[in-house]
């Protein structure tokens, strides 16, 4: 006869196997999203673009840069909040790069040069994907990209201007767009999918974690 701890028991390591779950489909979907990105030759997310600009005056190979950077970052997250370090932390920074390659080679096999209107619909498809894949990463809280970490560790905080509390939403829209300026300054031009993400990517994620991945986090209740 099950007893009350037993339950207890089940149902902690069922949320868990749905946590992990949505860990994994989250950062797996974070890099599809960013090769359906290359591919629709509309610019690349706010972040890419920070990384590009630096890329134009650190004489080192992407890939490596790329990996410095988020490591630097992670040293950050690390003093400021490490609640935000777990398993989804290290598959954005070691395997996020290569499913965003093998997506990009993939389709461009697969679909060859698009027309303006397939650029359009694969530059939608990828602002969905990127957004679902964020929600999906944050509501499982088993870490979040190091990039990620900074603007809801600073939500947490709950700064205040004009004396309201200002939403994740607003500060990753601040965020991204500072990422942009920095990518411009140093030489990385920005394109119309970029600024689509920094104005659209805080909102939603919002929209995404209260009506998709709360609800498959809590079988199918909204919180």
């Amino acid at each position: 006869m099950e007893t009350e701890e037993d339950g207890d028991r089940r149902m902690k390591d069922k949320l868990l196997r749905r946590r992990v779950a949505l860990a994994l489909a989250g950062m797996l979907l974070a890099g599809v999203s960013v090769g359906i990105f290359k591919r629709a030759f509309f610019g690349v997310d706010p972040f890419q673009c920070f990384c590009g600009g630096l890329a134009n005056v650190i004489p080192i190979g992407f890939g490596t840069l790329y990996m410095l950077i988020n490591a630097a970052l992670l040293a950050v997250v690390f003093f400021l909040d490490r609640h935000y370090i777990g398993i989804s932390t290290f598959i954005n920074l070691f395997l996020l790069g290569y499913v965003a390659q093998y997506t990009e080679t993939g389709l461009a096999a697969l679909l060859g040069e698009q027309g303006l209107a397939g650029r359009i619909l694969l530059l939608i498809a990828a602002v969905v994907l990127t957004c679902i894949a964020a929600s999906l990463y944050y509501t499982a809280d088993l870490g979040v990209s190091a990039y990620d970490a900074i603007p809801l560790h600073i939500a947490d905080r709950k700064p205040k201007a004009f004396g309201k509390v200002l939403p994740f939403r607003i500060i990753r829209i601040v965020s991204d767009l500072a990422c942009i300026l920095i990518g411009l300054a140093l030489g990385c031009i920005p394109g119309v999918g970029t600024v689509i993400t920094a104005l659209f990517m805080g909102p939603l994620i919002t929209f995404f974690r209260k009506h998709l991945s709360d609800p498959l986090l809590n079988g199918g209740k909204t919180v």
